[in-house]
């Protein structure tokens, strides 16, 4: 269901597009918006790991100097199916998680020193388990090509603004009238289907996650941990690039608590009741569960690993 709602919303999308082009200047005016747009993200999709491991000072680890936390990651690729993701940790006191890549073959999962020091072991294998099945449903393909459409979009609004409103535009048929839902409104429902998008994804991602792990309480008790962590520790890295705010399990900006058209995620109560719901009729399939050995948190990964970016221990609250 959740994929024929995907469809659906990238079909009116690239609808919209269509139609905001026609609006502006015909066939040839849309081509160009579309081609420059297409580029940028296409130089994004190819490098879009990179940039935001980059922007989160992400460390990749391994097993010699993460071997619980890796370890982890190992047997739940193992259980989907997939191959290695590179593993990252990042040194921030806000429990979350997210991951990367253009595909399963290029791929990459990362997480906070704060989520290592917040959650047990079987919540950490719940949340990687979440990320890998991003990573599994190519989500970050499929949030890419909706970013694309989003882009060009914009981009066609802005052409509205600047040469739309400034003279006679025959190609026109609704004329101000046009400009105006170029302008506006059009920017503004690419927004909302690409939000609406990005909360679909997170839905199925929860439940293939469940079934990667072995077990949905361990993702859903997870999932309020890092919502109360999320909202009591700012994450300023995030902050300083909101755009990045959809790739994580939770979002990491403190605005964020409604479930409603402008936000990326679902609601977090609405995701932990669908799990628990899940776990009732839960028979792990022919999935094992991930049983992980030691403890993570002693697991120190990256300089001051667990501490916030001063040094300081992550402050203690009721996510603990």
């Amino acid at each position: 269901m959740n994929l024929v709602r995907t469809a659906m919303l990238l079909a009116f999308m690239t609808a919209l597009f269509m139609f905001v082009g026609f609006l502006i200047g015909g066939r040839g005016g849309m081509m160009i918006a579309f081609l420059i747009a297409a580029g940028m993200n296409f130089f994004s999709y190819w490098n879009s790991d990179r940039m935001v491991l980059s922007m989160y000072r992400a460390q990749e680890v391994d097993e010699r100097n993460a071997p619980e936390f890796y370890r982890i990651v190992r047997d739940l690729a193992r259980n989907a199916g997939l191959p290695m993701p590179r593993v990252y940790l990042y040194d921030n006191p806000q429990p979350n998680a997210f991951a990367t890549g253009r595909n399963p073959e290029n791929a990459a999962v990362a997480a906070s020193t704060g989520l290592l020091s917040a959650l047990t072991p079987e919540e950490v294998a719940g949340v990687m388990a979440h990320e890998l099945a991003h990573v599994q449903n190519r989500d970050t393909l499929t949030m890419t090509i909706t970013a694309t459409l989003a882009g060009a979009i914009s981009m066609l609004g802005n052409f509205a603004f600047f040469f739309g409103g400034h003279r006679e535009n025959n190609n026109n048929p609704l004329g101000f009238i046009g400009v105006l839902v170029a302008m506006i409104v059009a920017p503004l429902a690419a927004m909302l289907v690409q939000m609406a998008i990005s909360r679909t994804r997170e839905y199925s991602a929860d439940r293939r996650g469940a079934e990667i792990c072995g077990n949905p309480i361990w993702l859903a008790s997870a999932l309020g941990k890092i919502a109360r962590g999320a909202a009591h520790v700012p994450n300023y890295d995030a902050e300083r690039n909101p755009a990045t705010a959809h790739m994580f399990i939770i979002n990491p900006l403190s605005g964020e608590r409604m479930d409603n058209l402008f936000s990326t995620h679902p609601n977090t109560e609405n995701r932990i009741a669908a799990l628990h719901d899940m776990a009732r009729n839960f028979s792990g399939g022919s999935t094992a569960a991930v049983r992980p050995v030691n403890p993570v948190r002693k697991s120190r990964s990256v300089p001051n690993a667990g501490q916030g970016g001063d040094g300081s221990q992550p402050p203690k609250g009721p996510w603990s």
